[in-house]
């Protein structure tokens, strides 16, 4: 395997296989997801450097299949150049135990040729193929998780993707998502999770009834996201204990049948004039509560939440 020749062609059978994973179709028939832009593509590298290295990934995160990129982005983000000269020395060493099945397709392109396969407005010169994890069904990763986050018929990507990034942020042990929300592997969604999709199992087409039904099994309490809750947030009982969070459609909030799937119906007081938050918002509002409740007194471990995306 080498990775000397230049992808010059915009209209190879190569850059059209890719650039149809842009659509749902694409991603369900390949089987793999679009990953654009320096912040995806850095975590894409990292996962899979600590997969080989050390073995210290685990769990149902996706698999690194290509990556794509112009010799100025890998100028312009040097952290990225380190990983990708990491990998290498894994990718190209003929006495390096990495199967041939985990090794990734590796290919210096054009400007070109990298913004005809990606979907974001302006490239970034680089784009990551990574393959969707199989065994969805499996809801075993919930069974140790402090805290997660149902999603039950969101509709808007970078709703998805912000809440998917928060959660990550939050602590959480995966995000579920019930048949009618969006495709959290689409490309916008992606790029609104800012990389977090390497970081956390996600689930999609998980039935609500049986999340809860799974998660109550290990004594996680379920909170449902509701504007007209009975129970403010300041007043949750316990809030340190494991929970599940449900949010739900944007417009139209949880179904009167979700809602009862939940031991309790919270609200966010709201202080000033506006009418609502915005589903992303108070997915943020409520995940950190909890997730500050379980964190009291343990020492700040992270990165900052005011730093720029890099």
């Amino acid at each position: 395997m080498t990775d000397t020749d230049v992808l010059t062609n915009p209209g190879a059978d190569r850059v059209k296989k890719i650039a149809a994973l842009a659509t749902r179709a694409g991603r369900r028939k390949q089987g793999r997801f679009l990953a654009e832009g320096p912040q995806p593509v850095r975590e894409a590298l990292a996962l899979w450097l600590r997969r080989w290295e050390d073995g210290s990934a685990v769990g149902p995160l996706p698999q690194l299949d290509a990556l794509y990129f112009t010799a100025e982005a890998l100028e312009a983000h040097p952290d990225v150049q380190a990983l990708l000269d990491r990998a290498r020395g894994l990718l190209f060493d003929p006495q390096d135990p990495v199967p041939r099945a985990s090794k990734f397709f590796l290919r210096e392109a054009t400007a070109e040729v990298v913004a005809a396969m990606g979907d974001a407005e302006t490239s970034q010169g680089l784009v990551a193929v990574g393959r969707i994890p199989r065994g969805e069904a499996d809801l075993s990763p919930l069974e140790s998780a402090q805290l997660a986050a149902g999603l039950l018929g969101l509709k808007d990507p970078g709703n998805v993707g912000t809440i998917i990034r928060t959660a990550d942020a939050a602590g959480a042990g995966a995000v579920v998502l019930a048949p009618g929300t969006t495709d959290p592997w689409a490309p916008k969604v992606v790029r609104a999770a800012a990389g977090s999709h390497f970081h956390l199992p996600l689930f999609a087409g998980v039935d609500a009834e049986e999340l809860v039904t799974s998660v109550r099994a290990q004594g996680t309490r379920v909170l449902a996201a509701d504007g007209a809750g009975e129970v403010a947030l300041t007043d949750v009982e316990r809030p340190g204990e494991p929970a599940l969070w449900l949010f739900g459609h944007e417009a139209h909030g949880l179904s009167a049948e979700q809602q009862a799937l939940a031991d309790a119906r919270v609200s966010i007081p709201l202080y000033g004039r506006a009418e609502s938050l915005n589903v992303a918002t108070a997915a943020t509002v409520c995940l950190y509560s909890t997730a500050m409740a379980q964190h009291a007194g343990a020492p700040h471990a992270g990165g900052s939440s005011g730093g720029a995306d890099r």
